[in-house]
């Protein structure tokens, strides 16, 4: 990180006050174009414009506590530092294989008058949002504090049209869809999940409310105001050993002041000039705290082949949860250039979904692990295993070094469906000891991402996310929904929405012919390749049976062939189009190839793909898949291109395309 001298980064980060002395200090972002201006005057107070318009109206800042309220009026500014950074951020897997990271901030000093607590307010801006948070340290009047709730807010100058996840509750998966909703439609008892999307209706502008940096606290949901007005409160999720009706009760964080300040997330609005702008944005990982991975050599990136999506559904005796099943789960890896397997449900003695007595030290009898993993390595194909999280936690000591004793390359972690503090506690130290034993992570039944794969980059992916396995139980996994998603919960990071869907089903039968083994989408083939371009997971599922890729004969069924060149980590991410809820064109590029994938809803549609980011000059190919006859078969053909070209692809109903663009020659 580089740090400008104060004096002169104040300039920079510091928006005259002087000339207007009702005027609020600002922090500034670089870009010049957005504005968060915080005011002390009569409690903390923020407010957020771009571009000459306000975006966020005046919110509180706050928080109620052990050692009494944090941001009121009783509260003032005693001095404040202004820095600037401008530095680069370079992720292990992801988006983009370089990140700039450029602010402004500014550390405003406090001052509680009724009794000198003392206390921080860190407020940051840059070019993509704005953030802030608390920082309290130790007191000679108290080494810790407990945080009962936060009185932060986010209030709206207008009646936005916004998407939201109405989790509903604060115990769950953090799976479900991301509605529609006018602001002044929230009601105080919804609960919406990060992030919260919505439009200014100046021009395309568009903002996310998100958090990051969650540490020793726990997460946030969004309800509406108390007083009605438009906008959202935060809402904290308890801890877990509250007490309802004693004094204990509604503590949401405790903290030990002795190791270190309570530090709130960053409470973040992430701003951009079109939806689809935030989709390229890292804001969220930036905010997070550096790497805690010395060598990241060992985490790999890549796609797996998985067994409980389509019913362990492999052309074996007995298939199930045996060794010749998962063999052949192996076998169709290599075939298919895929780099892992994921072993799910059923490995280990006492194996379930709740937190029942269980041994997950000991493979049943009917699982090889060790000689699994062996087969595995022979052919270049690593296993992944699942583990449901409280079974895990009882031998967590135990368990990892000897999964990196058999040669485990990665666990997923499921079921944990809460938020609060000590299950935020619980995902550190999961990742910290799953480094030390070089285990790749996956975390199933998760919160919102708030950046954690920053910090630990064994984190490759995640749920908290309405995905594919919904398409087992009814219908909610829909075209529309399928657009919805890179504009919303993408925003924050990863999404292990397990992709791969090969058997498809017009929606008007699809409801009456669901089914749990084998399983159908609503969705055409040219969507389902086209999701492993929209879609950012650098661990992905190929989750159909081995069948569905290739058949009988032995050949490669439509699209096939491009799930088993395309990437899964990128050097360079570009929204290109697409609206919320109806389509979405995005590129991505790895080395010298760019990859476009094009999604819409149930309406289908012919978009123009403009090719202007392979610079001018060079010839090349352009490799098409796009829908075809039906459902389940693609058209496909080739073609050379220039940056001056556009490609034209049409979509199907409920359908996608996918393209190859390589320098010609190569």
């Amino acid at each position: 990180m580089r740090l400008l001298p104060t004096l002169l980064a104040t300039a920079a980060a510091l928006a005259p006050a002087a000339a207007k002395a009702q005027t609020p200090p600002a922090v500034v972002s670089p870009d010049g174009r957005t504005r968060l201006e915080i005011d002390s005057a009569s409690g903390l107070r923020y407010r957020v414009v771009r571009d000459g318009n306000v975006v966020i109206a005046t919110s509180p800042i706050g928080m109620v506590t052990s050692e009494g309220s944090f941001g009121t009026s009783e509260s003032a500014v005693t001095s404040s530092e202004a820095s600037t950074v401008n530095d680069s951020y370079v992720p292990v897997a992801g988006k983009a294989s370089r990140v700039a990271d450029r602010y402004n901030q500014v550390v405003f000093h406090l001052t509680r008058a009724k009794d000198g607590v003392t206390y921080d307010l860190v407020a940051r801006a840059y070019d993509d949002g704005v953030a802030f948070r608390f920082a309290v340290a130790a007191q000679p009047r108290f080494q810790t504090i407990d945080v009962n709730w936060e009185t932060t807010g986010f209030y709206f100058p207008a009646d936005y049209a916004c998407w939201g996840a109405n989790s509903g509750r604060f115990e769950n998966s953090h799976e479900t869809e991301f509605d529609p909703i006018k602001a002044s439609a929230m009601r105080g008892f919804h609960l919406y999940d990060a992030p919260l999307l919505c439009r200014t209706g100046k021009g395309e502008t568009s903002f996310a409310i998100v958090e990051a940096d969650k540490r020793d606290y726990p997460g946030a949901y969004y309800a509406r105001r108390a007083d009605a007005g438009l906008g959202v409160n935060v809402a904290l999720t308890s801890r877990r050993d509250n007490v309802p009706d004693s004094p204990a009760f509604k503590v949401s964080a405790h903290a030990t002041l002795a190791a270190g300040p309570l530090l709130t997330p960053w409470r973040t609005v992430m701003i951009g000039d079109r939806p689809g702008d935030l989709i390229q944005s890292s804001l969220v990982q930036l905010l997070a705290a550096p790497s805690a991975i010395a060598d990241t050599s060992w985490i790999k990136p890549g796609k797996s082949a998985w067994d409980w999506w389509n019913g362990w559904a492999v052309n074996v005796p007995n298939a199930g949860i045996n060794t010749a099943t998962y063999q052949a789960y192996i076998d169709f890896a290599k075939s298919m250039n895929l780099e892992y397997i994921l072993i799910d449900e059923g490995w280990y003695k006492g194996s379930s979904e709740g937190p029942r007595p269980a041994d997950v030290t000991v493979p049943v009898s009917a699982v090889d692990i060790p000689g699994l993993v062996k087969y595995g390595a022979e052919r270049n194909v690593g296993v992944w295993v699942w583990l449901q999280w409280k079974q895990l936690q009882r031998q967590l000591d135990a368990a990892l070094p000897l999964y990196e004793a058999w040669g485990i390359k990665g666990i997923k972690v499921d079921f944990m469906d809460r938020n609060d503090q000590e299950m935020v506690e619980f995902y550190h130290e999961l990742l910290s000891k799953a480094a030390a034993h070089h285990l790749m992570v996956d975390l199933h039944g998760a919160y919102p991402p708030d950046g954690l794969l920053r910090t630990y980059p064994n984190f490759v992916t995640q749920e908290g996310v309405l995905g594919a396995e919904y398409n087992k139980f009814g219908a909610r996994i829909t075209a529309t929904h399928n657009v919805t998603l890179p504009f919303t919960r993408m925003l924050l990071g990863p999404m292990d929405y397990t992709p791969g869907g090969f058997r498809a089903l017009p929606p008007s039968e699809f409801a009456s012919r669901h089914r749990l083994l084998r399983p159908y989408v609503q969705t055409t083939r040219g969507q389902a390749i086209a999701m492993y371009v929209v879609y950012e997971s650098p661990l992905v599922m190929l989750s159909d049976s081995p069948d569905a890729y290739i058949d009988a004969n032995g050949r490669l069924t439509d699209g096939a062939d491009f799930l088993k060149e395309v990437p899964t980590s990128w050097d360079e991410t570009r929204f290109i189009s697409g609206e919320i809820g109806q389509s979405i064109v995005l590129a991505r590029r790895k080395g010298d190839r760019w990859y476009i994938g094009a999604m819409t809803n149930e309406q289908g549609r012919k978009v123009s793909v403009p090719l202007s980011m392979l610079g001018a000059g060079k010839s090349w190919r352009a490799r098409i898949w796009q829908d075809g006859a039906d459902m389940n078969h693609l058209k496909t053909s080739a073609t050379h291109v220039q940056s001056r070209d556009r490609i034209q692809l049409t979509l199907a109903p409920s359908g996608g395309a996918a393209v190859v663009l390589e320098p010609a020659g190569s």
